[in-house]
């Protein structure tokens, strides 16, 4: 199999080895209690842009379009806040959760002011009390909303309780109730009115935007490469959200600036790496393109998936000069082939300075034989980059993480714990073993922001190592999973996804009617399934055109009955007509028995095709 595989080029290229800087590490309290966040938060800043453009413009590339996932470390959980946990019911650790949001103490929810009291309009939702002087349609007399409480907050928190958004959809259930865009139209008045809308209107909608969204906590949504998250997952994105803030400064986001810190510095420790850096940025995606890229780019001259090719163009470098790298029959990157692909490139007046592999590609999950890599780029003085978007969650494991053997070789590693581990989305982590190379690279000094004559240390103010200017506070919600669930709980988790990918492969060899395409590596299992009336046939082409219809339609009659969400593609590059990619995530946590309904409703939907 081709791929995207992405080596930039240069006019000169790298000779000897790289000398990363000394590092310096932070870690924070073991015992930091999500109460205090609220007292230590500051209000965000009016924010700005920054951006630094380094007019270097490679002309070759050479890599992998795929993908890699996460890693482990970060301490023990923190046992006050786990144990509260577990002697209250999910209701009132929500509530808490939602008192800290409202403005009162995270100790006392029940002293939250939670006034029923409403009139027309919508609610006001920053916690202040209304005042008296309330106009007919929910105002006060200086033109805000009358607010008594948090109504809306309460009204999200029992839907969310009620319909077990976090806490477990029933299989059973409805995966979607699914409209057609113009039907869907019509029961909503998507349009923004003068005056708002009342109270009981705002209850509505929230009620019909969760009746006809997907459930993505659904044990049978198996649709994208993530899946659900659990209450400690929303708890951190829920306080992230009401906190409010930016991640670029101390001065702003002291507490996030040292979780980022701890967890970038337990990433490094986790790949294996003697020392590095990192940063949270918007999707693997981004991870890919303005760190990896950019960074390989100016390591190699000082002084000047699909992601790869996006960012080829997107860097000026052009898509052309993204050059495929051939695969073996199980998708891996052939070392020898990557070795032929640079010198071809070189004799083409081409000077190749990227590579890109993979941990867990997006359809097949393959993983790339980084050692062998490893050799060829440090001969041929290479930036090596890991796309672990989707497969890195191996690390976590002790028995999976052979997968990535030799990870603590490569110059920088992507990973999305949304993905397979199950973070709320978006939580994507850059880390590179080349300290103060993102500062080099990325650093503007925008004077309103990152004055250097502080009343603190500044080398905490990271955020002038991003390209971005706004950045949200992803680390955190990584960083509460791990603390409050701790290694072990996400060890098993990850176990329990490949267990079950197994159980599914050995189900689908098993069984009449159904193909696999290859055996699994991640947790990706790829199979067709024959119906009744194409079994025992010639398989002609015509045959191959009736059975590549077969999945979408499958699709189809899945989606309308709401009992599963399964992806399907081709893969034409290899001649493979439609068919069904199951993958199994890490939260909700995936069963043997799931993984035999989902064959068995397949068999049903499929029995008159």
């Amino acid at each position: 199999m081709n791929r995207s595989s992405s080596l930039h080029s240069r006019r000169g290229a790298h000779k000897g080895s790289r000398s990363p800087d000394a590092a310096s590490r932070f870690s924070i309290a073991t015992r930091l209690k999500l109460e205090n966040l609220q007292r230590w938060a500051a209000p965000p800043p009016t924010s700005g842009s920054v951006w630094k453009f380094h007019p270097k413009w490679p002309v070759h590339v050479i890599g992998a379009d795929r993908r890699l996932g996460p890693q482990q470390g970060v301490g023990g959980p923190c046992s006050s806040f786990t144990d509260r946990l577990e002697e209250t019911s999910q209701s009132r650790s929500l509530a808490t959760m939602f008192a800290t949001m409202n403005g009162s103490t995270a100790q006392n929810p029940k002293k939250a002011p939670l006034d029923t009291a409403f009139t027309n309009g919508c609610a006001h939702v920053n916690g202040a009390a209304a005042k008296n002087g309330a106009t007919e349609n929910g105002k006060e007399e200086g033109g805000r909303r009358k607010d008594e409480g948090g109504e809306l907050l309460k009204k999200i928190l029992e839907i969310v309780l009620r319909e077990k958004i976090v806490t477990g959809v029933d299989a059973p259930e409805k995966v979607i109730e699914f409209k057609q865009p113009e039907e869907l139209k019509k029961l909503f008045d998507l349009r923004a009115g003068h005056d708002g809308c009342s109270p009981d209107e705002a209850h509505a909608l929230l009620e019909q935007v969760v009746r006809y969204s997907v459930r993505t906590t659904h044990p049978h949504f198996y649709n994208q490469l993530y899946a659900g998250i659990d209450e400690v997952a929303l708890t951190g994105a829920w306080l992230t959200e009401a906190l409010n803030t930016n991640q670029y400064t101390f001065e702003v986001a002291p507490v996030f600036m040292l979780v980022e810190h701890e967890v970038i510095r337990q990433l490094v420790e986790l790949y294996g790496f003697e020392d590095g850096d990192g940063i949270f940025a918007p999707g693997g995606s981004m991870s890919n393109m303005y760190d990896a890229m950019v960074l390989a780019r100016l390591q190699e001259e000082p002084n000047g998936h699909y992601s790869v090719s996006k960012s080829a163009s997107w860097l000026g470098i052009g898509m052309d000069h993204v050059v495929p790298v051939a695969t073996d029959d199980q998708g891996r990157m052939l070392p020898e082939a990557l070795r032929k692909a640079v010198q071809k490139a070189r004799e083409q007046g081409g000077d190749p300075y990227f590579v890109n592999a993979t941990a867990g590609s997006t359809v097949f999950g393959a993983y790339d034989p980084l050692d062998q890599l490893a050799d060829v780029c440090a001969e041929e003085g290479l930036w090596l980059h890991v796309d672990g978007c989707w497969g890195g969650a191996v690390v976590l494991s002790r028995k999976h993480k052979h997968l990535v053997s030799g990870i603590h070789r490569v110059d920088s590693v992507a990973w999305n714990p949304h993905k397979m581990l199950g973070a709320a989305l978006q939580c994507s982590a850059f880390v590179t073993k080349h300290k103060g190379l993102l500062h080099q690279c990325n650093s503007a000094r925008a004077s309103y922001l990152f004055q250097q004559d502080k009343y603190y240390d500044v080398s905490y103010d990271t955020g002038d190592k991003s390209v971005q200017c706004g950045r949200k506070v992803d680390a955190f919600k990584l960083w509460l999973s791990f603390k409050l669930h701790g290694m072990a709980e996400l060890e098993r988790r990850v176990d329990a996804a490949f267990a079950a990918s197994r159980h599914l492969c050995e189900q689908v060899k098993a069984r009449e009617g159904f193909r696999l395409l290859r055996e699994p590596q991640c947790t990706n299992v790829c199979f067709w399934f024959i119906p009744p009336s194409l079994r025992d046939q010639p398989e002609t082409p015509e045959w191959w055109v009736k059975l590549s219809k077969v999945a979408p339609q499958l699709k189809e009659r899945m989606v309308r009955e709401g009992s599963m969400m399964v992806g399907y593609q081709p893969v034409a590059s290899k001649g493979l007509v439609n068919f069904i990619r199951m993958v199994t995530t890490c939260t909700p946590t995936p069963t043997l028995a799931h993984m035999d309904f989902v064959l068995d409703e397949i068999a049903r939907l499929g029995a008159d095709l």
